[in-house]
């Protein structure tokens, strides 16, 4: 994990010569903070004890950083009367008919979340409160599955900071689509997570400066006005 300040970190090969940039300005009223994903599914220990063994450290990384980080800035947020927003995956009917076919392949991706099931609830130590918004999804990109662009337009939102899970599949589908509807996004790298932290990191170069500027939790704080 880099310790380098945001203005030199995760530079990938388009922008290593690029001229240091100014500190991003959030002003509370115009901004937003996202949670993506961050849902009790993602949290269970697999009964198989390979399984468990290849993902322990990302449900290592959700409990000791991503999760408390996440807190950090939802509590700073509310404190700031930013609004807070959380996007899950979660289908309408039972048998999940209407999700997009990247949520209907086999394998991991392939989710049956029924909205009101255990399993798609946002993780209890992020619980949403009565005036957080939440939108539904059954796309990788929180903005395309939903009316969340409507959503910002309409509070005026022009600054989202994005976090969540997973860095490379809903969080980089979501930023980008942020960054074409020209909201400038700031992405927590250490309140989000990939499965591995070689594809975190490598996702996190990919986005850095042409979608998003990535951030640490600190830096992000000392951006909002």
């Amino acid at each position: 994990m880099s310790t380098e300040s945001w203005k030199t970190a995760y530079r990938s090969f388009y922008y290593e010569q690029a001229p240091l940039p100014q500190d991003p300005v959030l002003l509370a009223a115009k901004t937003a903070l996202l949670v993506i994903d961050v849902q009790n599914v993602y949290l269970v220990q697999p009964e198989d004890p390979q399984e468990r063994d290849r993902w322990q450290g990302f449900i290592d990384r959700m409990h000791q950083t991503v999760i408390p980080n996440i807190e950090r800035l939802i509590q700073r947020c509310r404190g700031e009367s930013i609004n807070v927003l959380y996007a899950r995956i979660a289908c309408q009917t039972s048998d999940g008919r209407e999700r997009s076919l990247s949520q209907k392949k086999p394998g991991f991706n392939n989710l049956l979340l029924p909205k009101d099931q255990w399993q798609s609830q946002i993780v209890p130590e992020l619980a949403p409160q009565d005036d957080d918004i939440e939108v539904l999804k059954t796309t990788d990109s929180a903005l395309t599955g939903t009316n969340l662009r409507l959503i910002l337009h309409n509070m005026g939102i022009e600054h989202v900071i994005c976090t969540g899970i997973f860095t490379d599949q809903c969080v980089s589908s979501t930023v980008r689509s942020l960054a074409d509807e020209s909201f400038d996004v700031v992405l927590c790298h250490d309140a989000c997570a990939a499965a591995t932290d070689a594809l975190h990191e490598h996702e996190l170069r990919v986005l850095n400066w042409i979608y998003c500027q990535v951030a640490s939790t600190d830096e992000t704080l000392s951006f909002i006005k």
